[in-house]
């Protein structure tokens, strides 16, 4: 089983798609630059659809203690993902002051980025790797960028691995075949428009990482007999 996360959900359309083509996680970006971003207080709706159905992820980018005092009251999300600076030590507060499981995410363009996982992993119970942003980037996801997927091949890990950054549903079994994650993210390359999920595209995409991580699972058993 490979777990699917559609990110970047602002409306109950985009939530009621993603929700219907059995995503895992779904996940709301708290961060105004992102054409995504919704607030603490009109994410409430949002997570009440979700709720029982799919594990909700709060995306914060260096977010202070007041901004994820306000998501954690009114959103409830059971995962907080840093997607920005955030330390190992910061990460580790974090956790403990809000007691919700947290996301480090990882920003990748060559094989020195992934020094630090050892660090995070001793304080984040997930580890996410995204592909690093241009240099003039607003915002630290959501570019339809891609890196180097090989990087992450064989990699040992001591916790979970999502793999997210420019994946599509036209690539994304490449991805798991490459990577084998426990977990993909999408949230642009499943979009008609900027911060607009297109239904279809996000089906396609649950689907084919379904279908490529199943056929990974029936080659290793065939492997093992």
């Amino acid at each position: 089983m490979i777990e699917v996360k559609i990110c970047g959900i602002n409306d109950l359309a985009a939530m009621d798609a993603a929700l219907e083509a059995g995503a895992d996680l779904v996940g709301l970006v708290f961060f105004p630059p992102s054409p995504r971003a919704i607030t603490a207080v009109s994410a409430a709706k949002l997570v009440a659809r979700a709720r029982g159905r799919a594990l909700v992820t709060a995306l914060v980018v260096d977010a202070d203690d007041k901004l994820l005092a306000e998501i954690v009251e009114h959103a409830k999300p059971d995962l907080l993902q840093l997607h920005g600076a955030e330390s190992a030590e910061r990460v580790s507060a974090i956790r403990t002051r809000f007691g919700r499981p947290v996301m480090k995410a990882i920003a990748v363009a060559e094989a020195a980025d992934l020094r630090i996982i050892s660090d995070y992993e001793a304080v984040a119970d997930r580890i996410l790797f995204d592909a690093r942003p241009p240099k003039d980037a607003s915002r630290p996801g959501g570019h339809g960028r891609a890196f180097d997927w090989t990087l992450l091949a064989g990699l040992a890990r001591k916790k979970p691995m999502m793999l997210s950054g420019g994946l599509t549903p036209e690539n994304v079994a490449e991805a798991v075949r490459v990577v084998c994650p426990d977990a993909v993210d999408v949230s642009s390359g499943v979009e008609r428009a900027p911060g607009k999920k297109d239904p279809d595209k996000i089906r396609n995409f649950v689907k084919n990482a379904r279908a490529a991580a199943a056929t990974l699972g029936s080659q290793k058993r065939e492997t093992v007999s």
